[in-house]
């Protein structure tokens, strides 16, 4: 029986000591003396929400499936355990083996949004692994990241060795090949390193000399070792029938954020709303075969005796064979009372005749996200979206028995005015008037519920707005309550309720999201001065970053209220993430002149997503 690296007195003084222990249904152990990789596997944040990210799911079963790598896990302890291990010392462990995360080969992180970049440094501190790449030894794990922010990896590019750019699935186990290779000859850390700058996808960032204008700006980005290529082309898997997904996933031992079976339907979107970043780097669209994730549904649900399927996607609606499964799916799940999840819908009949047979309609709410509360700004963002279109699923919504609707939008747009901030809460109550309207007062399940919520809005790179300024912390909150205000005049204010996401927050993801090396330093100052789990509002202490800055006499609003020119290098401009950077500037000035641009099963854009071969692009022109 495995030794847990926790003693009992610590897993009883703790929270959810669960959380530290391992042993889930699903889960791998081998024998580490027994294998030739060991690599961790860690989500930067805490077990409740790492257990429910598919990414590492499917990376961990496939790395597992070979036999001579061994592939654990790893979280972010929580604050209570943080302090127990710094005070006496107790390295990170892994879950499976409670080994030290330090005895590994590799440890992987995967960087899925930006204020999670505190706990990347916690994590390395934790494992006794220096945090800066330059300082590590031959005996210290490879540091290698990816996911979403790995498209901007500049920010961290000081505590990494390598980024992987791009989907998993594909060339890891070249990666590995190859450091297994340079072990048996005996190589060098910086071998190793020379030899995955050779495989594509994978940026080593020691590997490249920045220099800088005198106004900040980047004035080259250049290669500094023969084995660096001037270009890191994405990764992507192309025939999603023919890759890796767990048929066993993990089942945590917790109640986690998305504690159901995943079915992942397709990746990619056709949208191409111009403020978000999944949507174009995760271009084109590729869509699993119905057959295959019929098969997929039937394993999982056998294997994890979970009551809950969820089908992921960024919009699941565009799924094209949506209708078949679903139906295969509430046949499947009815006769075993397992519930169906349908998130990323485009509210129309189809989706709400179907919601209607998986969920209570009287306890569940339905979620539009318009984004603007205009139509000229819908347009400028290229939503897709009109104020018929809404009011009508909205209309559809209501006789069918639903009173509650979340409505999500953003404030700081480019080119947004106070018509179009006012217009959130006309839309919401035009909504809330059609059910009076619609629903006769015999039928009514008591008043409806119109909650309209206001993210901020952040410039992410490789969108069309990587270009736009961002608002200041005040000027955020100036646009909320001029939304508060128009709400509170409306004439169905009794049935409408507003709020908006933290400012300061906001500002800080601006900051790392469009960020250079130079903040690196901020990065690891707000660290020091105790910054952790900043995604947490409890835990967010915007002090402790403006103390950085302060410090690190770095200017906040150079990457975030100063708006790019069309020329300017970017920290990412290495990167090929598929769209073309002439695509994005046309849609930029697509949607300074307010047009629209039709997504991929309409028209082809042009947007360079079709030189990987398949996918929607190909699709379109059959």
């Amino acid at each position: 029986m495995r030794k847990l690296a926790l003693s009992d007195e610590i897993l009883m003084s703790i929270q959810q000591p669960a959380r530290y222990i391992g042993g889930e249904i699903n889960s791998v152990e081998k024998d580490l003396n027994q294998v030739d990789i060991k690599f961790a596997f860690c989500f930067p944040d805490v077990y409740e929400i790492g257990m429910s990210h598919l990414g590492i799911q499917i990376l961990y079963d496939m790395l597992n499936q070979k036999e001579n790598v061994a592939c654990e896990r790893v979280y972010s302890p929580w604050m209570d355990l943080d302090a127990i291990m710094r005070e006496k010392k107790i390295p990170l462990f892994t879950l499976e083996s409670q080994t030290p995360v330090k005895n590994f080969d590799f440890l992987g992180i995967t960087i899925q949004y930006e204020m999670c970049y505190t706990n990347i440094l916690q994590i390395l501190d934790l494992s006794q692994i220096p945090l800066h790449a330059n300082e590590r030894g031959e005996e210290d794990p490879i540091v290698i990241g990816g996911g979403p922010c790995a498209y901007n990896p500049e920010p961290l590019a000081e505590f990494f060795d390598l980024f992987y750019i791009g989907e998993g699935e594909t060339v890891y186990f070249d990666l590995l090949d190859a450091y297994r290779l340079n072990k048996e000859r005996g190589g060098s850390r910086k071998e190793f390193l020379e030899m995955a700058a050779e495989i594509p996808g994978i940026y080593v960032p020691a590997f490249y000399d920045v220099a800088y204008k005198e106004d900040g700006t980047i004035a080259s980005f250049t290669p500094n070792n023969s084995h660096a290529k001037p270009s890191i082309v994405k990764q992507l898997v192309m025939n999603m029938d023919e890759t890796y997904y767990p048929d066993k996933p993990l089942v945590p031992f917790l109640k986690v954020t998305q504690d159901r079976v995943v079915l992942e339907i397709q990746r990619g979107c056709i949208r191409g709303c111009r403020f978000c970043q999944a949507g174009m780097v995760y271009r084109p669209v590729r869509e699993r075969s119905v057959e295959y994730l019929k098969e997929q549904a039937k394993k999982m649900l056998a294997a994890t005796g979970q009551e809950e399927i969820s089908l992921s996607s960024l919009s699941s609606s565009d799924y094209t064979k949506l209708e078949e499964l679903v139906n295969f799916l509430l046949e499947e799940c009815g006769t075993k009372k397992v519930n169906i999840s349908l998130p990323s819908l485009r509210i129309d009949a189809f989706s709400l005749d179907v919601m209607s047979k998986i969920q209570d309609v009287k306890k569940s709410s339905l979620t539009f996200a318009p984004e603007a509360g205009s139509q000229r700004l819908r347009d400028v963002i290229n939503k897709g979206l009109t104020e018929e279109e809404i009011l009508a699923g909205a209309a559809e919504a209501f006789r069918g028995g639903w009173n509650k609707v979340k409505l999500y939008f953003m404030l700081g747009l480019p080119t947004e005015t106070v018509e179009d901030m006012e217009g959130i809460a006309e839309l919401s109550n035009k909504i809330a008037a059609l059910y009076y309207d619609e629903v006769p007062k015999e039928k009514r399940n008591g008043r409806c519920l119109i909650t309209a919520s206001s993210s901020f809005f952040v410039p992410k790179p490789f969108t069309p707005f990587q270009w736009a300024k961002m608002c200041t912390k005040e000027e955020f909150l100036e646009r909320a309550y001029i939304v508060k205000n128009k709400v509170i005049h409306m004439l169905n204010h009794k049935s409408l309720k507003y709020n908006w996401h933290e400012a300061d927050v906001t500002v800080l993801e601006g900051v790392l999201a469009r960020g250079d090396r130079k903040v690196a330093s901020v990065i690891e100052a707000a660290y020091r001065n105790g910054a952790l789990y900043d995604s947490w509002s409890d835990s967010f202490h915007n002090e402790y970053w403006m103390k950085a800055f302060e410090d690190c006499g770095v200017d906040i609003a150079f990457y975030t209220t100063r708006e790019r020119s069309l020329d300017e290098i970017f920290p990412w401009d290495f990167i090929d993430a598929g769209v073309s950077k002439d695509f994005l500037k046309r849609e930029w000035k697509q949607a300074m002149a307010g047009v629209v641009t039709p997504n991929c099963r309409e028209r082809c854009s042009g947007c360079g997503a079709m030189k990987f071969g398949g996918g929607v692009c190909f699709e379109v022109k059959a």
